[in-house]
């Protein structure tokens, strides 16, 4: 059709391709209503493909512009958008129009972008609690970093995560159902990481939430007071002036609940991003050094790659011995010990995700004598030292190094993470070392060694168990990737599983 040549000069009609045949024409509509108002919509459900009408060509720019990088899904599919040779849409005397003219009513009766515009497009009896699957998982993702990207649409009272038939899932409820309507269409089908970590969404048949705790599994943001529960605290307990209430950090998400903000761009850690939610696998990341990812818009908690890690033994820590416990977690790309404060050090992270892993699993352990104490820093790289300055080698750049563990997409390493237990997996062991040569080489860091097995099926694979937790962290940082001979460099990680 004339439509597939694209048109050289914007109209403020655009044209939709790949609608999925069951998409409604308030779905459309939902698409270009938060840059301004819809004035006309055709649906061509035998060609999968619309033309959306907005009411000025500067509107139809904006949206244009918005989802040319980010790719907009309509029940897990991807829809194409460009500008449409038509200047204007007459739709008067066509046929089947008047469910579309019953939706675009219901938009106009009230003003664009208020909480009645839109609770107009929420389908009846929809509410406000979402279901969420996360598909082809490759991080452990923190309640917090969910709660940043469904924050984007709309307060979020309650959220409960668990994992049912071996998937992860997310309970999450809204102050308004407009709320769940928008974050439903925005993140169906959406990866936070490219291919990995896939949202596929629900409404819940579910009208409010239970939550009995506040800790990592579970938050109710209404209530500060609920006790932190049997599970394994990650974080401090939660307060609103540490993570403030929703609205406070997400710009994004300010107004009233069920405000959908109209399209605008806002700074945020140095580079440009949507103040509208946008879809999360096609938004251009942007990475500071390379392959690291930052999630655009985040500010706040978890708010940087950078962690600032304090008490810690001044005697006994170095810049690798950070690089090698941190690597459990992610990859680090640099490590700088405070120079006057050497119990204080700053730990770069790949990404947000990573060093919020990092913080939950090893904040308050025990490293050489002293309680670690891990939150998110201020800063979003560490600086290296200028030339000709000397920091006494403080600060390290371990960005190229090759003993990240997470630098392979779909790396076993990512499903594998586990917190710091005194039962360690160890692996790449030549065929010529023994038992009573691992025992000894463990001994030798002060560690007392309670059992040790190979692996049977594969004797280059053994756990070992030691006295506590803090020998077991003591060990994986000075032993992972000790050299055996015969080229074999030793791999240490914490097992999930116990001797």
């Amino acid at each position: 059709t004339k439509e597939d040549k694209l048109p050289c000069s914007p109209s403020r009609v655009l044209h939709l391709r790949q609608i999925p045949s069951d998409a409604t024409e308030a779905e459309i509509i939902s698409l270009g209503l938060p840059f301004g108002k819809v004035t006309n919509i055709l649906m061509l459900k035998g060609k999968s493909q619309a033309f959306l009408e907005m009411a000025s060509e500067e509107a139809a720019t904006t949206m244009m512009n918005y989802y040319t990088p980010s790719t907009p899904y309509l029940r897990s599919q991807p829809i194409y958008i460009q500008y449409s040779n038509h200047r204007e849409l007459k739709t008067d005397n066509l046929p089947n129009q008047s469910r579309a003219q019953a939706a675009l009513q219901a938009v106009n009766t009230v003003q664009p972008g208020s909480p009645a515009t839109t609770n107009a497009l929420v389908p009846e009896g929809q509410g406000s609690v979402l279901r969420v699957i996360v598909d082809n998982i490759a991080y452990p993702i923190a309640l917090e970093v969910l709660y940043q990207i469904f924050s984007r649409f709309g307060s979020v009272l309650k959220m409960i995560t668990f994992t049912k038939n071996n998937q992860f899932q997310v309970l999450l409820q809204y102050a308004e159902p407009a709320n769940a309507y928008y974050a439903k269409m925005a993140l169906d089908g959406q990866s936070i990481f490219s291919t990995y970590c896939t949202f596929r969404i629900d409404f819940s048949k579910l009208s409010c939430l239970r939550v009995k705790y506040n800790n990592d599994k579970s938050r109710d943001f209404t209530r500060l007071d609920l006790p932190f529960g049997a599970s394994h605290p990650s974080i401090e307990p939660f307060t609103a002036s540490a993570f403030g209430t929703p609205g406070t950090f997400f710009p994004s998400c300010a107004g009233p609940p069920g405000f959908v903000p109209h399209m605008g761009f806002a700074q945020a850690a140095g580079f440009a991003a949507p103040a509208f939610p946008a879809p999360l696998s096609s938004v251009a990341f942007t990475s500071a050094l390379p392959g690291q990812v930052t999630l655009p818009g985040f500010t706040g908690v978890p708010g940087s790659p950078v962690l600032l890690v304090s008490n810690l033994n001044p005697e006994a820590i170095t810049p690798r011995g950070l690089f090698i416990l941190f690597g459990v977690y992610g990859d680090v790309y640099r490590v700088k010990i405070m120079f006057k404060k050497k119990e204080n050090a700053l730990v770069q992270m790949a990404d947000t995700t990573q060093a919020q892993l990092a913080m939950n699993y090893l904040n308050g352990q025990r490293l050489y004598g002293k309680v670690l104490h891990t939150t998110f820093s201020k800063y979003l790289a560490v600086q290296l030292p200028r030339d000709g300055d000397d920091d006494q080698g403080l600060t390290k750049d371990y960005s190229n190094s090759p003993l990240h563990r997470f630098k392979k997409p779909g790396s076993k390493n990512f499903q594998n993470v586990s917190p710091p237990s005194a039962t360690l997996h160890l692996s790449n062991i030549p065929s010529s070392v023994t038992v009573d040569d691992m025992k000894k080489l463990f001994a030798s860091t002060g560690s007392t060694v309670k059992a040790f097995r190979f692996f049977q099926k594969d004797s280059k694979m053994a756990l070992i168990q030691l006295d506590s937790v803090e020998e077991a962290i003591r060990a994986l940082i000075e032993l992972h990737d000790y050299n055996l001979g015969e080229d074999h460099h030793l791999r240490v990680s914490f097992s999930k599983t116990t001797i």
